[in-house]
């Protein structure tokens, strides 16, 4: 028989004493180019940050199996992963021939890849981050390029030809497909009216929230800084992006592409080329003894905001 004054001193176990989860960490790395042996063996050695988030700002390779390379590592070692798509990932490969995606097919085929591991895409909704120097929005965008990076005195019809002359044309001119479009301009152009309708409605919902805005081309010219091939400038973003820093309250501004590891404010913005590029890029960095974790990006909580009239560019050839 069940005696109730004795229920009465029957106590609960103690559970045992859990340390309290700091904030979680933003990452960020781009240009990890997985059909090189030499950045898939790197990526192995990536490290478990089981409260941090990882951003990957597009160029992991160009097939759906890198993105699965990559997303899998990812999400085995950060808690949310966020992916943008990079031209190499919009690749339509010779071996594949007509039976390989195109275009925003192809795009698209990356972006269900994203979505098996739970990878947050442009597609998706931005997110709210809380984690340490936060709340901000993440916003992961796809913007392409209109070849508008380039002087003045260079007419669109006579861009490509312009940088001909200093044997300079990308790879995407021969494998990145604008189907449906009838060229990169025009789903450039697109891009970015569905994205800036994105970005102020975002901006309009959380007035006083700022924004993480993550895409794998620099938003500004001057931020495209090719030291041994300027005119590849063409292909390295849209002169319509110039002002979204400002327009959309952005506190830091992710990209990759150049491989030219930098930091740089304007307007009090922070913007983070973040790539790590080819394997004889960064083996500088690996005969000093570093690897893939030394060149991860932390954009959260970050460095702190140097004073007025200190804030010069920042160029991280170590990471």
């Amino acid at each position: 028989m069940h005696n109730a004054s004795s229920a009465t001193t029957e106590t609960t176990p103690t559970p045992p004493y859990t340390p309290p989860t700091r904030p979680g960490r933003l990452w960020a790395i781009s240009d990890i180019h997985l059909s090189f042996k030499a950045n898939r063996e790197a990526l192995e050695k990536l490290l478990p940050h089981p409260n941090d988030d990882l951003i990957l700002c597009g160029d992991v390779g160009e097939s759906a199996e890198h993105c699965r390379i990559a997303f899998a590592k990812a999400t085995e070692c950060f808690r949310q992963v966020f992916w943008v798509p990079g031209n190499h990932e919009l690749y339509t490969l010779p071996s594949q021939k007509e039976q390989g995606c195109r275009g925003e097919d192809k795009y698209m085929e990356c972006v269900e890849v994203a979505r098996e591991f739970g990878i947050l895409t442009p597609e998706d909704e931005y997110t709210l981050w809380e984690g340490e120097g936060g709340p901000c929005l993440i916003a992961p965008i796809f913007t392409l390029y209109d070849y508008s990076f380039r002087p003045d005195h260079v007419k669109l019809e006579d861009a490509l030809e312009w940088a001909r002359e200093e044997q300079i044309e990308a790879t995407d001119e021969h494998l990145l497909h604008p189907d449906p479009y009838t060229s990169r301009i025009e789903w450039c152009n697109a891009l970015v009216e569905k994205t800036e309708r994105k970005l102020s409605a975002a901006v309009t919902a959380h007035p006083n929230i700022e924004l993480i805005i993550v895409g794998h081309w620099p938003l500004r010219e001057d931020l495209v800084k090719l030291f041994r091939v300027p005119r590849f400038s063409l292909w390295c973003g849209t002169k319509k992006t110039e002002d979204w820093h400002n327009k959309y309250n952005a506190k830091i501004v992710i990209s990759g592409h150049l491989h030219i590891r930098r930091t740089d404010w304007i307007d009090g913005t922070r913007f983070e080329e973040v790539s790590l590029g080819y394997p004889r890029q960064w083996q500088e960095c690996q005969d000093s003894g570093l690897d893939i974790n030394d060149l991860l990006r932390e954009i959260l909580p970050g460095p702190e905001t140097p004073p007025e009239g200190e804030r010069n560019t920042v160029w991280r050839r170590y990471g």
